[in-house]
């Protein structure tokens, strides 16, 4: 009965997005009162509102000392003043403020994606010079440093800033653009680039700022697994950018590459935990075809034999790669098992990944809310919780 009354009162809250409000609420999740020409919440939060098309989304209304933000699109840039950074690409063009030129100095010139790995920091320092040309890349890129200096202010990162909204909204805006037309060589790196960056713009950002408020906890909807969609989505980009072909930036990251397609076992328990395995049903006769956890938990345990330090993305893309068939059914209808194993992954891989963190500092807890709510009596998975006898796997 009270589960019952507590699905309504979910439903409740997500239906109060309104059917014809202006496109920036619509993007942020919001409310709109539909007042014209510009919603409270629009001007609130310093941006035009934007229920006629000709107005950008997120277009803020001014910025640092009351300058209007420069953004022109199918325009020929005029020639530059000497002070002035500008991003061209020959059709669009953006011009770097302060505070843009500011974080470009800070942050693009080390990893952000992956902390503390020199190839990846390399690839970074030629994608800056390629966000120059590529007005796309340098708003994922300013997008995903924004963040980044937000996921700093912790122990729980505040809602997204306007200029992060308003860069990932440019970026998704052109990059979609961009690929409604052949690829061009110049263009493949930068492409690649520029997925990349949304996919983790995607994974920072879920929609809820409690746990209570976050999957599973909340009723499941569209977006629930959006970052998976758009992790995936970049990855079917392979054939058509091919980031290890001669002359690729990303060609040093071909270890990295190697560890995100490496094979997992075909049978049997061979590094799994014990604990997990139990828990999993697996036994040394198992396959992927009569264990629907199989993959999952082999993924798993490969990052969980890590120390923090040394969790990259290739380790951590092998758990992500099983979120198929039967086991990305058994997550999306919430089993017990799938979420003790996503919890897991979530916990270690976010020591390692700030992206990955930000995520779980919500989800995981939402993860523990919801399996000690609805499955107190399964004492096989609270074990792996905090407090478990289990819980000491994540130290």
């Amino acid at each position: 009965m009270s589960s019952i009354a507590s699905n309504e009162g979910r439903k409740s809250r997500v239906s109060r997005r309104s059917r014809y409000g202006c496109r920036n609420c619509k993007l942020r999740k919001l409310k709109c009162d539909e007042q014209r020409p510009q919603c409270r919440r629009c001007h609130s939060f310093g941006i035009s509102c934007n229920f006629l098309p000709n107005i950008p989304d997120l277009q803020p209304i001014t910025v640092a000392r009351g300058q209007q933000v420069v953004f022109r699109s199918h325009v020929r840039p005029s020639r530059c003043l000497s002070s002035g950074v500008w991003s061209c690409d020959g059709s669009t063009r953006y011009e770097l403020n302060a505070k843009c030129q500011d974080f470009i100095t800070r942050y693009l010139g080390r990893s952000l994606i992956s902390p503390d790995d020199a190839e990846v920091a390399q690839v970074n320092l030629r994608l800056l010079k390629l966000a120059f040309e590529q007005p796309a890349l340098m708003h994922a890129s300013l997008a995903v440093a924004h963040t980044y200096d937000r996921s700093l202010r912790n122990p729980q990162p505040p809602r997204p800033t306007l200029a992060e909204h308003y860069h990932r909204s440019q970026a998704t805006t052109l990059f979609n653009q961009l690929l409604k037309n052949p690829l061009k060589p110049a263009s493949l790196d930068p492409t690649w680039g520029t997925a990349a960056a949304l996919a983790v713009l995607t994974f920072t950002s879920p929609d809820a700022e409690t746990p209570e408020q976050a999957w599973p906890m909340a009723t499941s909807g569209a977006s629930d697994f959006d970052w998976l969609r758009i992790s995936k989505g970049k990855m079917s980009l392979w054939h058509a950018v091919n980031p290890l072909r001669p002359g690729s930036i990303f060609r040093i990251m071909a270890p990295t590459f190697a560890e995100m397609f490496a094979p997992l076992p075909r049978r049997g328990t061979d590094g799994v935990p014990g604990p997990v395995a139990d828990l999993c049903g697996i036994d040394e006769e198992s396959t992927g075809e009569t264990n629907a956890y199989f993959e999952a938990a082999h993924g798993v345990a490969r990052v969980l034999a890590l120390r923090d330090e040394e969790v990259g993305t290739g380790r951590v893309w092998l758990f992500v790669r099983s979120f198929r068939g039967r086991f990305a059914g058994l997550l999306r209808g919430r089993d017990p098992v799938a979420l003790v194993l996503l919890y897991l992954w979530y916990c270690k891989a976010g020591r390692g990944i700030w992206w990955v963190g930000m995520r779980a500092r919500v989800e995981c807890p939402a993860i523990c809310m919801y399996l000690q709510l609805y499955h107190r009596d399964r004492h096989d998975v609270l074990a792996f919780l905090p407090g478990g006898a289990f819980a000491g796997m994540l130290m």
